[in-house]
């Protein structure tokens, strides 16, 4: 799991201790039965997201279809209202950090897709990542 190669993680544990040991933000995208699979084909699926994605994020893939298991679900649906996901997919950037047991989110910014290609998620992404800049 060190090395991240455009893979996505489903275990969002995981995912915040890599994200504090790399200080990189998470890249939550909730999806679901049902969501368009456009921002997989146009964003995610690119040479230019997976290059990006690997100096930028951890990648953190949550689906709430039926199929995931129950604590998985519970999981991720706690998750999608904490950080109020409305329509599937989006994504959502956040930092992350667990004390005595309690994992605190800070929320960076969402996005949702449009139908821009890859180049133009990454630029609306960076904005989110590097408000100042």
């Amino acid at each position: 799991m060190k090395a991240q190669n455009g893979v996505w993680t489903t275990n969002v544990t995981d995912a915040i201790a890599l994200s504090n040991e790399q200080r990189k933000p998470l890249l939550i995208l909730f999806t679901g039965t049902g969501a368009s699979e456009s921002i997989q084909r146009e964003v995610f699926n690119t040479i230019e997201f997976q290059n990006w994605s690997r100096k930028k994020v951890i990648l953190v893939k949550l689906d709430l279809s039926a199929e995931t298991s129950s604590e998985i679900k519970e999981q991720s649906i706690k998750l999608k209202n904490a950080f109020n996901i409305i329509d599937l997919p989006e994504v959502c950037f956040a930092f992350a950090n667990t004390r005595n047991g309690k994992t605190m989110f800070q929320a960076l910014g969402k996005l949702s897709y449009k139908n821009e290609g890859a180049r133009s998620w990454i630029s609306e992404s960076e904005l989110i990542l590097n408000p100042s800049e």
